[in-house]
């Protein structure tokens, strides 16, 4: 089901969704309130859904139908902040929409149809959960590491609530964490400045060159592939455009590939909800080399594909739901001297 108040907007995607013999557009809605009418009657698998919207938008429609619709919804939206604020409420995940700049219709399209096929499989989070979740403090603690910690983390399709979850519970001087969430260019960002505010460790988009270190965030950019490098006697991040790496730009493989071929010290490598198998081929290879890996595990997962691979090919080393994760990172760096 499509929702967007723009006619425009529907035709591309309902046009451009043609082509897709799996999927198939049972109807449209030019608002919220026609979309609640028509719900009960065309019960869609997933929805579309534009977030800005005369009337009620997108991100409180998403509050109001989740509890009695709990149904997979896509955000179709701009350079928006708003978006992860519908994120935050239990959307499953979002496409840019064309811009004339970067994004054309044909990549549009391509991007919503996969998004779409994944968003068909996703566990449903409803708002009331979401509020719950969001109220934890960072986890009491104190870090005793002696030398250098780095930990990866990747996630993808659910992950950016549940990246959420894991680092606002992080204590502020945490070793440096390297971050892959699957995410167009400009979004990541934004991503990281709201991270930023809501967690105890400084969060940034990752630039070429920037230090690894206790105490901070980097999230790769949209576009390019980071790679942990050692400069020096430090390890820095390598932010470079180039191919997709397990079918992704940015790759968590790419990331935690870099880690266990560069990274001597101690590696800690978390793999989080998502579609598919990127990262479960690197955390294997982190394991092999002495790393202590996370799987998120079903029960939390909006999509169980990225933490299931790497749990059936033995690179997850314990298994744990989003909420519990950091507490685990904690306990294991507070009881390494």
């Amino acid at each position: 089901m499509i929702v967007d108040d723009s006619m425009l907007a529907r035709n591309i995607i309902k046009n451009g969704l043609k082509q897709y013999p799996e999927i198939q557009v049972v109807g449209e809605a030019i608002n919220a309130m026609d979309a609640r009418r028509k719900l009960p009657q065309l019960k869609p698998d997933v929805m579309t859904l534009d977030v800005e919207m005369p009337g009620m938008n997108g991100i409180d429609f998403v509050k109001s139908i989740l509890p009695s619709h709990p149904i997979p919804i896509i955000l179709v939206s701009s350079l928006n902040l708003r978006v992860f604020d519908a994120l935050s409420v239990g959307a499953v995940d979002f496409v840019r929409k064309p811009d004339g700049a970067g994004t054309t219709n044909e990549q549009f399209i391509r991007a919503l149809a996969n998004k779409i096929t994944i968003a068909s499989y996703a566990r449903v989070r409803r708002p009331a959960a979401v509020r719950t979740q969001t109220a934890a403090p960072p986890v009491p603690g104190v870090l005793r590491t002696s030398g250098e910690t780095i930990i990866g983390l990747g996630a993808s399709t659910g992950g950016t609530e549940a990246t959420l979850e894991v680092l606002k519970r992080l204590p502020a001087n945490t070793p440096g964490v390297v971050v892959v969430q699957h995410m167009p260019p400009g979004f990541t960002k934004m991503y990281a400045e709201r991270l930023d505010r809501n967690c105890p460790m400084q969060v940034k988009e990752a630039e070429n060159g920037d230090v690894i270190q206790p105490g901070r965030v980097l999230i790769a950019p949209g576009d390019k592939q980071m790679r942990v490098v050692r400069s020096g006697m430090r390890y820095t991040v390598s932010c470079q455009a180039g191919p997709k790496v397990s079918g992704h730009c940015p790759s968590v493989d790419a990331l935690f590939l870099s880690m266990a071929e560069n990274v001597h010290c101690h590696m800690v490598g978390i793999i989080m909800t998502g579609m598919g198998s990127d990262g479960a081929k690197g955390l294997l290879e982190m394991r092999k080399r002495g790393a202590f890996t996370i799987g998120q595990d079903k029960d939390s997962c909006v999509v169980y594909g990225m933490p299931m691979v790497a749990n059936n090919i033995g690179a997850v080393a314990q298994q744990a739901s989003c909420e519990n994760i950091a507490g685990i990172v904690v306990s294991h760096l507070g009881g390494r001297r």
